[in-house]
């Protein structure tokens, strides 16, 4: 594998800080989940329902608003947006270790929506500065640095409320979102190319870019995600099953350097296979995975082939709706995609989690991997009836017989 791609990448300017400014801003959102739960588990003495419950109100907060300040940045750019996220989650983390559970739940759902959107702001800084023939490999090292993110954030949540208490992860977290957000605002990353600066905004209608491609895209960036929550979910099961609890750390370690060995990979490809093939080929590949569930090591191998298609699937997604979508409404649909992807993790978790309650963990990567199916077919179709619809409207007419 050739690193060459990578490396002319961070020679564009300004594209290195932002990315690296943009990563760190994701990893205290990412560590915000097990702190809260932590913390209302500990802290406040309630159950993990409780705890999921608040967690649950914070994503459906953010699915959204992400569209909404998706709309924001299209129409007044990005420093009013992130000054508004940064100053909100800023409040809301340093309030919330003084807050009760009935207060905390109540805010979660507007903390939800104003958390400050980086991966969507991090995509549109791509396609503002990366050429469309490279963007294949920005948006692998993007989604490279969100694995990284994932490992580290609740790393980083644990040991500090285990070594000191939830109150301090919590307000620790609010200080780096207030930090960050500050950092973002005064480096401004453009979300538009120079020529696309130059050019009038006009809104354009929705019917226009709201297409057949776009909603397949969605579709199967729901799918994707509804997989992924689901076979966290059946290893956890598994574990438990088999006694080998103490090794989930490893294995989740394991699935995480696999997507991110993926990412890397595909980024450095000059082909690549669509969206809608690799989510299908992900979704394949979690169907044997139940098979293997009999002791740890042989479900950490079981699950490499899988995740080798996490960051490449989720990478393809953000290149097919970035091409589908006129740049005048990028944020608006960067905004759509981040609620699509919370979207197919709320529907993941409860479905996977009914058959998990129900049947033998391996059950639960076959619940998990129809339901990925499920959305490819949905997101096949679409992209088909688009297709047939746009050969239709490009056919010319043939001209009437005279006499």
């Amino acid at each position: 594998m050739s690193l060459q791609p990578y490396l002319q990448l961070l020679r564009i300017p300004a594209l290195p800080t932002s990315l690296l400014l943009l990563l760190l801003s994701r990893v205290p959102i990412i560590a915000s989940g097990i702190t809260l739960t932590l913390h209302v588990v500990s802290e406040l003495g309630r159950g993990y329902g409780a705890a999921g419950l608040a967690g649950t109100a914070t994503m459906l907060g953010t699915a959204l608003g992400a569209p909404v300040l998706g709309r924001m940045i299209d129409h007044h750019g990005l420093r009013p947006v992130v000054a508004l996220c940064g100053v909100a989650s800023c409040g809301y983390w340093l309030s919330t270790p003084h807050l009760s559970y009935e207060v905390l739940l109540l805010a979660a759902l507007p903390a939800g929506a104003l958390v400050t959107p980086a991966g969507s702001i991090s995509r549109q800084v791509i396609a503002a500065l990366v050429p469309a023939d490279h963007r294949r490999v920005a948006f692998s090292l993007d989604q490279v640095g969100i694995e990284l993110a994932y490992m580290g954030g609740p790393i980083l949540a644990i040991l500090v409320s285990t070594q000191y208490s939830t109150s301090a992860a919590l307000t620790g977290i609010g200080v780096v979102n207030g930090v960050l957000a500050l950092a973002l605002w005064y480096r401004n990353p453009p979300v538009r190319s120079t020529e696309e600066s130059t050019v009038p905004t006009q809104r354009p209608e929705a019917r226009s870019w709201v297409t057949g491609r776009f909603i397949a895209a969605l579709s199967v960036a729901m799918g994707a995600t509804f997989v992924l929550i689901g076979v966290e979910l059946a290893t956890i099961a598994s574990l438990r099953a088999s006694g080998d609890v103490t090794w989930t750390g490893v294995v989740i370690a394991v699935m995480g350097v696999a997507s991110l060995i993926g990412g890397l990979i595909y980024g450095a490809t000059r082909r690549s296979l669509s969206q809608l093939a690799l989510m299908t080929l992900l979704t394949l590949l979690t169907l044997p995975v139940g098979l293997a569930t009999q002791t740890w090591w042989l479900l950490a191998l079981a699950v490499i082939p899988l995740n080798t298609l996490c960051a490449p699937t989720l990478a393809a997604t953000a290149e097919t709706v970035i091409g589908a979508v006129p740049h005048t409404v990028r944020g608006f649909a960067m905004g759509l995609q981040d609620s699509a992807t919370r979207l197919g993790f709320a529907l993941g978790s409860p479905f996977v989690g009914f058959v998990l309650d129900r049947a033998e963990p391996g059950w639960g990567f076959v619940a998990a991997a129809v339901g990925g199916l499920g959305f490819a077919a949905v997101g096949a179709a679409l992209s088909l009836g688009g297709r047939r619809r746009k050969s239709h409207r490009t056919t010319p007419t043939s001209p009437a017989t005279t006499g």
